[in-house]
């Protein structure tokens, strides 16, 4: 469970090139029988099986948990082994970004309710970290809108932690190995707890910034719409003096009209002095173009 997706669409195949980023092509490319989505079906059929093997011969046969034991350890390591092949290489596919979350989730979800089913581990310790890493999960989907929460430090050393926890009691332990393995799993437990708490937190706060800034966007938008509504368009009326011969007025001393070249726009010539006569119509005509 390294909280980054083991594999986005499957294509023609054509050999990635290590270490490139992540784009359209590169993605396209990626086949869906690559080694990263191999390993994730891999761990997926690990579950049934390690299941089997922990509740073989009544579930407290030390030979049969050992090979329990081996199989859950297996799937751990295709767990950190898959993700890194799957961003080094551009194998990222559909099925992986599905798949490896629900194989994570099952082989250590299996591992709990199982230990939990044969009387080893508390219930209510299965029911913390199984209620966390499902609520995460739902919190990831109710932000995904606004942000990608990424995977911490933090996360990365829980899983590490419950893995190692889930393994030893796996395992038939007695004496100070017994003792440690509680210990191991109360630090497991501890971190799930602040893990999951600090998701919340910068899933919260990322939430209000995309908010925040989507509103500020809008605000723009609408400042710049009303702006424009507001101006009068490029309305020009020729309002200096002007010769009643050049504007075609035939009584230099009578009064007249002279078209200014806008519509809307009228110059009227009286006594020589001219006024600007209010271009409503022309501006409207230009709102309604815009």
């Amino acid at each position: 469970m390294t909280g980054a997706p083991a594999s986005a669409a499957g294509g023609s195949g054509a050999k990635p090139v290590r270490g490139g980023k992540l784009g359209t092509a590169a993605v396209n490319q990626a086949s869906l029988w690559n080694i990263a989505n191999i390993l994730t079906m891999v761990r997926l059929l690990l579950v049934p099986g390690f299941v089997l093997l922990l509740f073989h011969n009544g579930g407290y046969d030390p030979v049969w948990r050992s090979f329990a034991w081996a199989a859950f350890a297996i799937a751990m390591i295709t767990d950190l082994f898959d993700g890194h092949l799957a961003r080094a290489y551009n194998l990222v596919t559909d099925f992986g970004k599905i798949a490896d979350p629900i194989a994570d989730k099952a082989i250590m979800g299996a591992a709990l309710i199982s230990l939990s089913i044969l009387g080893d581990l508390p219930w209510w310790i299965t029911g913390v970290i199984l209620a966390r890493e499902l609520g995460i999960t739902l919190m990831r989907f109710w932000v995904i809108r606004h942000a990608v929460i990424p995977a911490s430090r933090g996360g990365k050393l829980k899983t590490l932690a419950q893995g190692t926890a889930a393994g030893m009691y796996v395992l038939v332990l007695t004496g100070p190995l017994a003792t440690l393995r509680f210990w191991m799993m109360m630090v497991a437990v501890v971190l799930t707890v602040v893990t999951g708490l600090d998701y919340v937190r910068q899933a919260v706060v990322l939430r209000r910034r995309s908010l925040a800034a989507e509103r500020a966007a809008v605000g723009r938008t609408a400042e710049a719409l009303n702006a424009a509504a507001g101006s009068p368009g490029a309305v020009a009326a020729d309002a200096g003096a002007t010769d009643a011969g050049a504007v075609g007025a035939t009584d230099a001393g009578a009064a007249g009209v002279a078209d200014a070249g806008v519509p809307g726009a009228a110059v009227r010539v009286s006594g020589g002095s001219t006024a600007v006569e209010p271009a409503v119509r022309a501006r409207d005509g230009a709102e309604a173009e815009r």
